[in-house]
């Protein structure tokens, strides 16, 4: 198969170079600085883009560019640091820059800006993030665009096809990013054949490759990715599959029953439905802190599985449904430096001496893909459109300590909110939309008598892939019905408040 290889140097940015390139219909892979050449040799690879990343070149231990991958004769596109490592290791200058340059920057293009630049005006707006630039150029590079604080905004080397851009090409605040990708994929020469069907193909090989005959188990939420993954791994193993459903406490309102409606009898694996709600409780008893509530629900979840395994001969491997966010907020996917945001339980809570080995057939996608994904393998419509939800569940939703009264008042608060959003017809339109229960009490009057209750936020966010997101503005009149039905059919809240914060700064979720 015809390969883009995304160079990883640890750019939070680098899975969306991934997506541009998907989105052209081109297959890439992403691997570390220090993959084999000698596999990269085995591969299709008709293109090389080095991502982004936190580090300066010039500093020690710095991420290197193996210089054989210049000599494998196909294009090469260095971004951010890509582009500095390029000018380092080719004889040019990176130092400190006297302004560092942090979002919209307007590009200028010079006289002969070549073919990577086809079709984007001589001025526009790119996205700018980074300390360091390019002092001096390596021998046989030209400059091709400048910004008012980067004299070396861009380079090229027409005969080695070798490009360089400082901006983020593949970021949406980059007016033209999607048409560079796009152009440097023409200069590359790729046929354009990839798409979800061959995805569907590929990583059923993969899965089969990887499991053998032994059985998987999967921990089945009913959310969109568990959903996907059950599907994805039922058209690859079949019968080899069992799902779990765990009722940990931390669900949705109704959610175990409309797990068993949805999946029960309809799906090629077998249904396991737990109650583990008092394990869980007792786990998070007395716990306040967002990132020991996530270690504790992954080690609760991992064991859970552990054990349940025991029951299933020959289950030597648990499924996951991981994304790409949860990789890259957690830690760099591939081991580069790229900083943690906060831990995913089924990232960062996994202990060392798990039995069971990891298959985490999404870890590459976004949310996005993964609804495609969703549609393509024949989901329904209603699921594959869910909203996500955290797999600790209402854990980093309940701010402060976790137990049952708590998660039963904000699991009510929720669903009287969701019900108002689909009533407004506002549901699809919105990516995530959820109920806060808030570590705080207020003052209120009710049947004039003074109350002294808890506090709901509720949240709405639009976003496409979740690593960015804005707030919803959401209409008066759906707020106003929400919020009086939450204080009213809800004992125990007095006061209801809705977040306008974007991420960033904050995240989706308020731990």
């Amino acid at each position: 198969m015809e390969t883009l290889l995304i160079i990883d140097y640890g750019s939070q940015y680098n899975q969306l170079i991934a997506r541009r390139v998907r989105e052209a219909k081109v297959f890439s892979e992403i691997v570390p600085p220090d993959h084999p050449i000698e596999e990269i040799r085995k591969k299709q690879v008709k293109g090389i883009i080095l991502s982004g990343g936190p580090a300066s070149v010039y500093q020690k231990g710095a991420p290197k560019l193996d210089l054989r991958l210049l000599e494998l004769g196909v294009p090469v596109l260095g971004i951010c640091y890509g582009m500095q490592a390029l000018t380092h290791y080719l004889g040019g200058k990176v130092q400190k820059a006297s302004h560092r340059e942090y979002g919209r920057a307007e590009m200028v293009l010079g006289a002969k800006p070549g073919a990577l630049f086809r079709g984007i005006p001589k001025k526009s707006t790119t996205w700018m993030s980074h300390g360091d630039h390019v002092a001096r150029l390596p021998q046989g590079f030209s400059r091709t665009a400048t910004t008012a604080n980067t004299e070396m905004a861009a380079m090229e080397h027409t005969q080695r096809r070798i490009y360089g851009v400082q901006f983020h090409p593949e970021v949406a605040h980059t007016d033209y990013g999607a048409k560079l990708i796009d152009n440097f994929i023409t200069i590359c020469g790729y046929k354009r054949t990839w798409n979800m069907q061959n995805f569907i193909h590929e990583m059923c090989e993969r899965i089969r490759r990887q499991v053998g005959k032994d059985k998987v188990i999967l921990g089945l939420s009913g959310g969109v990715d568990s959903s996907v993954a059950a599907a994805l791994l039922s058209k690859a193993i079949g019968r080899q599959l069992t799902c779990i459903f765990v009722n940990n406490g931390l669900l949705r309102k109704d959610e175990t029953e409309q797990v068993r409606k949805a999946f029960q009898g309809k799906f090629d694996f077998n249904l396991d439905i737990v109650d583990a709600e008092k394990q869980f409780m007792k786990a998070l008893k007395g716990v306040t802190d967002p990132e020991r509530k996530r270690k504790i629900i992954g080690h609760e979840f991992i064991w859970a599985f552990d054990r349940e395994a025991k029951r299933i001969k020959g289950a030597r491997y648990l499924a996951q449904g991981t994304l790409y966010p949860d990789v890259i907020e957690s830690k760099s996917a591939f081991g580069g430096p790229t900083a943690v945001i906060k831990s995913h339980h089924n990232v960062g809570g996994l202990p060392d001496k798990m039995k069971l080995k990891l298959v985490e057939p999404l870890r590459e996608l976004f949310k996005d893909e993964v609804r495609e994904l969703g549609r393509t393998l024949g989901l329904p419509k209603e699921l594959v459109g869910r909203h996500p939800f955290p797999g600790p569940g209402l854990a980093v939703r309940v701010l402060g300590e976790v137990t049952k009264e708590r998660c039963d008042i904000l699991r009510e608060a929720d669903a009287r909110y969701i019900e108002e959003i689909r009533r407004a017809g506002l549901y699809d339109k919105i990516w995530q939309a959820f109920a806060v229960l808030l570590p705080v009490r207020s003052v209120g009057v009710m049947g004039d008598e003074r109350t002294y209750d808890n506090v709901v936020a509720l949240r709405a966010v639009t976003s496409v892939d979740g690593m960015t997101a804005d707030w919803y503005d959401m209409p008066k009149e759906v707020l106003g019905r929400a919020s009086n039905r939450i204080i009213n059919e809800v004992k125990g809240v007095n006061r209801v408040c809705y977040d306008v914060s974007s991420k960033p700064p904050a995240t989706i979720e308020w731990e």
